[in-house]
This record gives structure tokens, sequence and C-alpha cells, in this order.
């Protein structure tokens, strides 16, 4: 098919390139000090290799003054980017993040684009869906700080629901934990799916790339395992609105004790836990592992301590998973009214209300609203776990 409509697919290219253009333009001609942030992070930490200077010691200029919070693993990748131009790393890292999108699209909607009614429209349909996605706030910040996430969840996907893979199954999900640690909650559901071979290759690669800044730059690795690991205060504000996770949304409510706090945290993301991974051990039984991984990438968002808006990216894989082939229009009602969520500040309009000091109004409705990411994540995990499997029966 995409021989025979090659020409399609190259005009799909240029039409995505010039939906998402005002959006890169917007970002990449931001202030210097403002620009892609992150990647300005990622590109440091290779210097600071490239130079033999402590890793975790330095800070990124002012005004942004952001330490390196991954894996040493990842300064080593990040050489590469380090190797470049400021302007040229620009440039290949938000193409890096398209691509890393067009992967994402094109496994998580698979079951739409290959229906056999609607192949022919195959390019137009997947250029709809790649404009859409892109303007999903969380996927719009991959591009506003050059965030790595996309790729992590393109990862993932791509090594759960690749029919044929050419790469060992279970290695991309390895990479990613070891890049990022979030991922590392594919291996939970690797082990109550019981895929016993993936499992290992993922856990054996994760260690692997471990392990070999161990051998490569010893005293990064130490400081990062042993120190910058161990301070969650280097990810930034905890109780800022950007962080959704469920921990972020209990330390906005200013509970007078710490450790109150915590315990609740724990509690919830115990319940939060239990059923998303049973959920997720459920789809792929019933075979739909698309629905096991948007469970899993959501575990991701709302187990972590802290889960910035852009880690919700996950949110593409749990569109597609309750569009589905696209038959029941129930479900694409839902999905379009969970697109819409997450393309509008739902969290900073919460923000603004809080401000607005409403008698009676702003510090409760308030609230709510600015925790709207986080809150909406845990209702789709109710949504694929309960709601969709009795919606498959219905239709």
């Amino acid at each position: 098919m995409i021989r025979r409509q090659w020409w399609a697919w190259a005009i799909v290219v240029l039409v995505v390139a010039a939906a998402v253009a005002p959006l890169v333009h917007t970002w990449l001609t931001n202030p210097d000090d403002q620009r892609l942030v992150d990647l300005d992070v990622y590109r440091t930490g290779g210097q600071m290799l490239l130079d033999g200077r402590p890793v975790y010691d330095y800070v990124t200029p002012a005004p942004q003054l952001l330490p390196f919070t991954y894996p040493p693993i990842a300064a080593m990748l990040a050489v590469l980017l380090a190797g470049m131009s400021w302007e040229t790393a620009q440039w290949v890292w938000t193409a890096g993040i398209f691509v890393a999108l067009a992967v994402t699209v094109g496994f998580s909607f698979r079951q739409v684009l290959e229906r056999q009614e609607l192949r022919k429209y195959a390019p137009w349909l997947f250029a709809l869906l790649m404009v859409m996605c892109t303007y999903l706030m969380p996927i719009r910040d991959q591009v506003r700080f050059g965030q790595v996430d996309i790729l992590l969840v393109a990862l993932c996907l791509a090594d759960c629901v690749a029919r044929r893979p050419w790469w060992p199954r279970g290695f991309l999900i390895g990479l990613a934990t070891a890049v990022k640690l979030t991922p590392g909650v594919f291996l939970i559901y690797l082990l109550v799916t019981r895929q016993w071979r993936t499992f290992f290759m993922a856990s054996f690669a994760a260690a692997v790339l471990t392990l070999l800044p161990f051998a490569v730059i010893p005293q990064d690795a130490v400081d990062f395992w042993f120190s910058a690991l161990l301070d969650p205060e280097r990810l930034g504000a905890n109780a800022a609105t950007t962080n959704q996770s469920v921990r972020g949304m209990l330390i906005r409510l200013y509970l007078p004790q710490e450790w109150m706090t915590t315990l609740i945290w724990l509690a919830i993301v115990a319940v939060i836990g239990w059923h998303g991974f049973r959920g997720a051990r459920e789809a792929y039984r019933v075979g739909d592992p698309l629905t096991a991984v948007a469970l899993v990438g959501l575990m991701a968002v709302l187990l972590s301590p802290v889960a910035w808006i852009h880690h919700l990216a996950w949110v593409v894989v749990v569109i597609a998973a309750i569009v589905g082939d696209g038959r029941d229009p129930v479900r694409l009602r839902v999905a379009a009214g969970v697109w819409l969520f997450y393309v509008v500040p739902v969290p900073w309009w919460g923000v603004s209300l809080i401000a607005a000091k409403i008698p009676g109004v702003s510090l409760v409705l308030g609230k709510i609203v600015q925790n709207g990411f986080g809150l909406g994540a845990v209702a789709l995990v109710w949504l694929l776990v309960s709601w969709l499997p009795k919606r498959r029966q219905i239709a």
C-alpha cells in the first residue's frame, strides 16, 4: 500500500510539516534562554562528559538553573547532541520528536489505518491524526521544552505491539528504562502478563546499560545512584501545577504533616497500581496489547512521585485504545472528548480560578481544575479497565 501511494505519503509529510510549522516556529524562535530548555540540559550533560567535569554538579545558565536528572547512560548518549551546534541540535531534536510521534501514531492507530474500507484514505487519515496529536498539550510541551518523553513512548509501544520486530523484543523497553526510570513500570507489566522472554531481555538490556557507566564514568554513576536520585527537588518544585502525579496533587492540598501526605500517597498509588496492572493483564489476555500499553503508560505517570504535563504523552496511546478500529461511534465521541480535554490548558484554568479568590469557589473548584490532567489520568484508568471492556461487549 505504501509503495502504491508513495506520492500521497510524500504530500502527507508536507501537509503535516505545514500544519505543525506554527508550533515549531513559536518555540524555536523563543528567546534563547527560554528555548528547548530540557534539550539544553541533555546537551550540557554530554558536554560535561566531554570536558571531564562532574555531570551532576552543574546547572544550566540562569534563569533556568536546571540540573541533569537522568541516569548516567543518558549523559553518555547525550554526547552526540553535545557534538552538534546549538542551532543544529534544536532542529535535529525537534525532527526526532515528530519522527517518534509518527511511530507512536502509526502503531497506536493501526487498527483504523489498516481497516479494509479505509486503506485508500490511510495517508490522509494518518496526516489528520498526526496534526491532532501534535496539538495535545503534553505533545506541544515536547516541542516547547525539547523533551524526550514521546521517544520513550514510541520505544515501549513498538516493543509491545510490533508484530514481527527485527530487534529482540524487550530490548527497547530496557533501553527506555535505562535512559529514564519511569518506563520501568513495563517490567512489572511483563511480569504480571508472564512474558518471560521479553521480561528477561528488557531486564538484561536495562541492567547492562545501567552498569556500563560504572565502568566508563564511575564517579558520575555513583553520584547519580547514591546522591542525585535521592533528591526529588532536583526535578523542580514538586508542588508546581505542572506536576500532575498523585503525589503532586496531594502536595498542593497543603496537608499539615509531610508524613501524612506520604501515607495517603502510598495508599492511593497502591490502589491505582493494582487496578491498572490488573486491567493491563486482562487486556493482554484478551488480545488487546494496545490498551495494556495505554494503562501501563498511565501507571508511569500516576505512580511516579513527579510527573510533569509532558510526561502525559501517553495520552496518544490512550486515545487510540479508546478509538479501537473506529467503528463504534460512542467510543469515537469519548475519544474526541479526551482529545479536547488534553488540548486545552485545564490546569492553568485552575490556577486562574484560584487567583480570582471567589469565595466558596476558588479554593475548592480551583484546586480540582488545577489537578485536572492528573485527575483525568485517574479517570482514564477507570475508563480503560471498566468502561471499555463493557463497551466492546455492547458494540
